[in-house]
């Protein structure tokens, strides 16, 4: 059942759950599955409000955590423009790393670029590369936009990392790894870091 679960503890940091869309339904999605992430149900009823989200906050005592992540169960950086004016009251009220788990379509859905918005608020963000190419990407990945979403998942990642101290390319340790060893050299060709994602159930 859907609910409002907007600021949820996990691993130690707090997470932000800003949407149910996205512009990827990935074959090894956490949202496909029962369980929710760590039994809670991340379906939201609606897409909260700043206010909304900013309350949460506060009632998830988030000046207590040294990490807060913007992830949830869509793509968060769908609503960049909630992003920005949370992270702001954030940053405002705390010394914790901000980071943003994300597929790197912002740009293509905004249809501009909004990598410098992040410039100053942001410290981490994290993109889903998944696969070693296009073709692939998008068997894994079923991207709205087609095998389009691969490389502009690249280009948001080299824009980010102009106004972002530290972009991180991933992939899951349930492709090959050969394959793991092809995307590590696509995240040092980009000039940024790499990191093998644990898969959960």
């Amino acid at each position: 059942m859907a609910g409002m679960n907007i600021a949820y503890p996990f691993e130690g940091h707090l997470y932000i759950n800003l949407t149910n869309r996205c512009t990827n339904k990935c074959k090894f999605c956490i949202r496909f599955t029962p369980s929710g992430v760590d039994g809670i149900d991340l379906w939201l009823e609606r897409e909260p409000t700043v206010e909304e989200i900013k309350a949460a906050l506060i009632k998830a005592e988030f000046k207590t955590y040294n990490e807060i992540v913007f992830c949830g169960y869509g793509e968060p950086m769908l609503r960049y423009d909630a992003i920005v004016e949370v992270a702001k009251f954030i940053r405002e009220n705390t010394a914790a790393k901000i980071r943003i788990n994300t597929n790197g379509h912002a740009n293509r859905a905004a249809g501009k670029d909004i990598t410098p918005e992040l410039e100053g608020i942001v410290d981490v963000i994290s993109i889903s590369l998944n696969a070693k190419n296009a073709k692939e990407y998008n068997e894994i990945c079923v991207c709205d936009y087609g095998e389009e979403g691969f490389y502009e998942m690249l280009d948001f990642a080299k824009k980010a990392k102009r106004y972002v101290p530290k972009v991180v390319l991933s992939v899951v340790d349930t492709i090959s790894k050969e394959d793991i060893e092809a995307c590590r050299k696509i995240a040092e060709e980009v000039g940024v870091e790499y990191r093998v994602r644990v898969y959960s159930e």
